[in-house]
């Protein structure tokens, strides 16, 4: 007999019914959210079976036409995840596997645990130039943290992930520069580190990413439309980072993202500013050349529509982050799909590409700063 949990970790689904070896299921909105399109639950049968899931509200949920050339991704041991059947009708989604083992996972992307979160964390500050810091608390009482990575007198570059808590890929990214910025070995991340403070924010949403939420808070808030103003109610996640930025100020800032529909890994600039300048066009304009130059999975052809200027929406962290410190700030998003110009059949955009566009970035950020 089939069975189907998502009481774990990030998990959501609904089960509305199993007959044989057939389910139907629902994805469940996010909490005091009508958002939704993150699943992850796991499946246990009979080795050899031929099994069919269908997702009945695929069509009504946050990015319908994102399930268009979508495969889910699965794994047997919640480390290697793979892609595997899926079709979208334009009514639901159908996933369908057989089993090689007793119990698998399914997933709208890899997940990126709490429990991974927070060795990422305590691993971190053991290093001598990296230290933690708790900023302040979710809405349901969990840390924010900081990791602070070099010297407090030097200039500061900010890194946040995982505004959207859905979008896992963005800590794969941020694990991925972490790592690399606290390698000795890495001559760029040392010399980066004679003039630049990394203060880092690995996940921005730890409640949403728990609860299994696609885009919001524990409160129901997008918090990448919080940061104008900032609420302790509804967005203290915001509040808190926001607040510690305005004391430290910005250099460089980079928000790490998961896009529903794009095939393709870009950034978004904050082109639409009152106060952009020909400075900050510059800063971009290298910065994604040496990214392009660096990493090949990156590429400038295929993005969001750019804001006529002055018309930008400055409740986005990209915006307010550029309008308030002047600054180079991007939006960099990444696909749930595949990246059309590198496919990969078997894994589709994966954690490890994820992880290494993080050390990228700080390549980048290296070439465009020095």
């Amino acid at each position: 007999m089939m069975q189907i949990n998502q009481n774990f970790d990030s998990g959501n689904i609904l089960v509305k019914s199993i007959i044989d070896n057939s389910a139907t299921l629902e994805i469940r909105d996010d909490t005091n959210s009508e958002f939704k399109q993150w699943f992850y639950f796991q499946v246990t049968t009979e080795v050899g079976v031929d099994c069919t899931f269908n997702i009945a509200n695929a069509n009504s949920c946050s990015y319908a036409k994102g399930w268009d050339g979508y495969s889910a991704v699965a794994s047997y041991d919640g480390v290697d995840w793979f892609r595997v059947a899926t079709e979208f009708d334009g009514d639901q989604l159908t996933i369908k596997h057989t089993f090689e083992y007793n119990s698998i996972f399914f997933a709208y992307f890899a997940p990126y645990s709490y429990q991974r979160h927070q060795q990422l964390i305590f691993s971190a500050q053991q290093s001598p130039i990296c230290h933690h810091k708790v900023i302040g608390q979710t809405v349901e009482g969990r840390n924010m943290d900081l990791l602070v990575v070099g010297n407090e007198n030097r200039k500061p570059i900010w890194i946040i992930a995982r505004q959207h808590p859905g979008e896992s890929m963005a800590e794969w990214c941020a694990e991925g520069l972490v790592d690399s910025l606290l390698d000795e070995d890495r001559a760029s991340s040392q010399l980066l580190l004679d003039n630049y403070c990394f203060y880092i924010v690995p996940n921005m949403n730890p409640d949403g990413s728990v609860n299994g939420n696609l885009r919001s808070n524990a409160a129901g808030a997008n918090l990448n439309r919080e940061w104008s103003e900032p609420s302790a109610e509804n967005s203290p996640e915001v509040l808190a980072v926001r607040s510690l930025m305005q004391e430290t100020g910005v250099e460089a800032f980079l928000d790490l993202h998961g896009d529903e529909g794009l095939p393709y890994v870009f950034v978004a600039g904050a082109e639409g500013n009152p106060s952009y300048s020909e400075k900050v066009a510059k800063l971009e304009t290298n910065f994604s050349n040496n990214l392009m130059s660096i990493n090949p999975d990156f590429q400038m052809e295929y993005g969001y529509d750019k804001d006529e200027p002055g018309k930008a929406d400055l409740r986005i962290a990209t915006n307010w982050v550029g309008e308030e410190f002047g600054c180079l700030s991007y939006t960099l998003e990444m696909p749930f799909k595949d990246n059309a110009n590198l496919p990969n059949t078997i894994t589709g955009w994966s954690p490890e590409r994820s992880y290494v566009l993080g050390e990228s970035l700080l390549q980048a950020l290296y070439q465009t700063l020095k």
